[in-house]
């Protein structure tokens, strides 16, 4: 039996084992931990590329990227992430508390969460998309959320459901592994396309932004 490197089946099956490889070395570019910004940014960058129009390679994409993006994603993912983890920590001591005064500190918290870690997304979706200087990206990723709520709360939406099913059932921690992070980049791109669509036609929302040239 012969098997056709152009027929639809072996271009989807190859499609699907490089989206895994992309997941793990996205897992693996992760274990530093101060490296998640970096690797996300980059993971954005690649699914950006692939989402418009099927463009770009998924794993050398990948590894340029992250080289590309390391300090910038790294910095962002710290000015964005630890903020937004300090406030999950004050939010979940508060409510443990189960007083009234607790419970209303504690959902501030959640929404402080909430928010701020709808910013990290954005952030690291700016540094995939565009070359603009920390500053800028800082700044307009703490607008995004406030001109893109419907939009950032779907950004926000998809982990927040990953975790949840993995509380709920734990075994899905394979497809986690395997392709949980790969596909879903791939579907906060199509989601951040609209967003950079919508505002690179709303010079008042945020400060013009410079794409990377070639793009």
């Amino acid at each position: 039996m012969k098997i056709d490197p152009d027929s639809r089946s072996a271009q989807g099956l190859t499609t699907f084992l490089h989206f895994v490889l992309l997941n793990v070395l996205y897992i693996v570019a992760c274990l530093p931990v101060v490296t998640a910004g970096a690797a996300t940014a980059a993971l954005y960058e690649v699914a950006l590329r692939y989402a418009d129009e099927e463009r770009g390679y998924l794993i050398t994409g990948f590894l340029i990227a992250l080289r590309r993006n390391l300090w910038r994603g790294t910095a962002v993912g710290l000015l964005l992430g630890l903020p937004a983890a300090m406030a999950g920590f004050a939010a979940a001591f508060w409510l443990a508390t189960g007083s009234a005064v607790g419970t209303a500190v504690g959902t501030v918290a959640v929404l402080l969460t909430a928010y701020l870690a709808a910013a990290l997304l954005c952030g690291l979706a700016l540094v995939a998309r565009y070359a603009d200087p920390l500053g800028r990206i800082v700044r307009n990723a703490l607008l995004l959320p406030l001109g893109e709520p419907l939009r950032t709360f779907a950004l926000l939406l998809r982990p927040v459901a990953t975790v949840s099913l993995l509380y709920v059932y734990p075994p899905a921690v394979v497809l986690v592994v395997t392709i949980g992070f790969s596909v879903g980049a791939y579907v906060d791109a199509l989601v951040l396309h609209s967003v950079f669509r919508r505002r690179s036609g709303d010079p008042t929302a945020l400060d013009p932004v410079s794409p990377f040239s070639g793009e």
